[in-house]
């Protein structure tokens, strides 16, 4: 396992990304703001539950929250392939993008429990958030400490955590041995 500099896979990503966009409720529901952060929670939550990120994408800090550098590229790969449909309309006045699946993803790179953080994260965010509610909740130390433009790797989700104690030194050790042994 890899803490530092996951490798990225770039065919993952792009299921992810349809993946999310297959299990959205309502295709009003999902628009870019959510799904930026349903990308960003999901690698987050992997990161923290699996000891390893799903994709191993590179964030950035953008004005709304961290934003994987490589969403909008996929997005344009997935529509023009027919995978989906990208409709620009308006939420109260404003641009908003909807995203509607238009055949299954393919999950097979996917282990188990990564479908099962996607899945919840995504229902998370689709139904108890608004854009503004998810957009706040991503304005954190972490978002804080990046420039706009600047990379925001998934570990630095560890400085929120408070003081650093004994067992996490043991486990930084272990992760250590385990990459250098």
């Amino acid at each position: 396992m890899r803490i530092l500099g996951a490798s990225y896979d770039g065919d993952k990503f792009k299921n992810l990304v349809h993946y999310v966009c297959s299990i959205s409720p309502n295709p009003k529901v999902l628009g870019a703001t959510k799904l930026n952060k349903i990308i960003w929670y999901s690698e987050l939550n992997s990161f923290l539950s699996l000891g390893k990120p799903i994709t191993g994408a590179k964030f950035v800090k953008r004005q709304f929250g961290p934003v994987a550098k490589a969403t909008l590229p996929v997005l344009e790969s997935l529509r023009s392939e027919g995978a989906i449909v990208i409709v620009d309309t308006e939420h109260f006045g404003k641009p908003k993008k909807e995203y509607i699946s238009l055949r299954k993803p393919d999950l097979s790179s996917f282990t188990p429990e990564e479908i099962s953080i996607i899945t919840q994260v995504t229902e998370v965010i689709c139904q108890r958030h608004t854009a503004s509610s998810i957009s706040a909740a991503t304005h954190d130390d972490i978002w804080e400490m990046a420039e706009i433009g600047e990379e925001i790797p998934l570990f630095t989700v560890f400085a929120i955590r408070g003081e650093v104690t004994e067992d996490d030194v043991a486990w930084a050790d272990e992760k250590i041995k385990e990459k250098f042994a």
